[in-house]
């Protein structure tokens, strides 16, 4: 079944790298009483991706806050490295928190699981973007095959 507004988000960990070493953050410690825009791409480094759905969403940080937006998360079924790699090549800073979904269980939990394998990539996400308060889906945003429209970063941004 597909999240839509009203459900609570499904429970689940994610994988972060740093420094240091590998991390995890659970969903609790992402939503919970704060406001989240996730948005999901089908792969790191990918062409639309990483030309313009990472980059609108960095460019848009400060105008997320300034809505209430407590953390914008990029979430990708990748490994925690490639997304380290990515955010750096990016520029990323601390504007958006990059998480990893490495085995796409997150995002089947959300019923958002794109089969790629015709193009070599496996499953992976499809590309989305969710606002969610304290864990509830208050806007989701899925694009229709091949689109980037209702994900990008000022879409998303109009509707807050």
């Amino acid at each position: 079944m597909t999240i839509k507004v009203g459900d609570t988000l499904p429970a689940g960990r994610f994988k972060t790298a740093t420094a240091e070493a590998l991390g995890d953050l659970s969903t609790d410690e992402l939503f919970k009483g704060k406001t989240v825009v996730l948005f999901a791409v089908p792969g790191a480094f990918t062409p639309t991706c990483d030309a313009r759905h990472l980059p609108g969403y960095v460019e848009h940080a400060a105008a997320f806050k300034a809505k209430g937006v407590d953390t914008i998360v990029c979430l990708s079924v990748n490994d925690a490295f490639v997304m380290k790699a990515w955010a750096k090549s990016s520029n990323v800073g601390d504007s958006v928190l990059m998480l990893a979904d490495g085995n796409g269980d997150y995002t089947r939990a959300l019923g958002l699981e794109l089969d790629a394998t015709g193009f070599g990539m496996g499953k992976r996400s499809q590309r989305f973007a969710i606002v969610a308060k304290n864990g509830v889906a208050t806007q989701v945003c899925v694009e229709s095959g091949g689109e980037f429209k209702v994900s990008a970063a000022d879409a998303v941004l109009a509707l807050l």
